[in-house]
């Protein structure tokens, strides 16, 4: 696909704040699913050095609550202040199972490369996400994952760069959409792998960045045979309580 709107993003600034495959890339093919309008106060959950906030906020004009763990709201709140929007981005620190909002607080709620750290759990998305967004609201997750489930074990050639808890958080399309089907929170519109899954991998390996640079001989072995980027796109329901 052609990345029009993430290629008007200064190179540098966008390699200096990854913290793994290129993240507005990704939340520019995700957004094509969402329908985001000026002002709609939308959750980025996850959000790390806030690439996939300052995205939305600059593209769609919408006000984003960018929020995460690892990095500092104080981290975050200087990016923000140096791209000028500071009146559309309101960082926030915090855990994703204590969320600091409202209940149908949010228009729409994204998580880009990070809902697979907490999302996994089976009443994460019914009891901690969704409960925040409005009847009616859209919920969009994008996270790595694998073309199909290992069922055989991990394969060899991938041994040498896998950790015990990749075998929780890597999944496929399939596992993800029965995970959420088993929510009466949501309806689920589309559960799908992203075109931009070898792009914005090699953004990310052409990183100067040690989580980079070890990730190179991981994705040699890897060859395109496994890994994948999955994105999935609910509705909140309209009869949730």
């Amino acid at each position: 696909m052609m990345f029009t709107k993430s290629s008007k993003y200064d190179t540098a600034f966008v390699k200096e704040n990854m913290m793994g495959p290129n993240s507005m890339k990704i939340i520019e093919e995700l957004a094509e699913s969402l329908n985001l309008e000026k002002d709609m106060r939308v959750l980025d959950l996850g959000c790390g050095k806030g690439l996939t906030s300052i995205f939305l906020a600059k593209e769609y004009g919408v006000t984003v609550f960018a929020t995460d763990l690892w990095i500092s709201a104080t981290e975050n709140y200087e990016r923000i202040k140096s791209m000028g929007l500071e009146d559309k981005i309101i960082p926030i620190h915090a855990e994703a199972h204590d969320l600091p909002f409202a209940q149908e607080f949010f228009d729409v709620a994204i998580s880009v490369d990070a809902y697979h750290y907490f999302g996994i759990e089976e009443d994460y998305l019914t009891n901690h996400f969704a409960p925040l967004v409005k009847k009616g609201g859209q919920i969009a997750v994008a996270v790595p994952g694998l073309k199909k489930e290992f069922t055989d074990g991990v394969p060899a050639e991938l041994l040498p760069y896998w950790f015990e808890d990749m075998n929780l958080t890597l999944h496929s399309c399939d596992w993800w959409y029965k995970l959420w089907k088993n929510s009466d929170s949501v309806r689920i519109e589309e559960c799908k792998e992203l075109k931009c899954l070898e792009e914005a991998w090699q953004d990310w390996l052409s990183c100067d960045n040690d989580y980079a640079r070890r990730d190179i001989g991981m994705m040699k072995a890897e060859g395109g045979n496994y890994f994948n980027l999955v994105s999935i796109v609910a509705t909140k329901s309209l009869s949730e309580k």
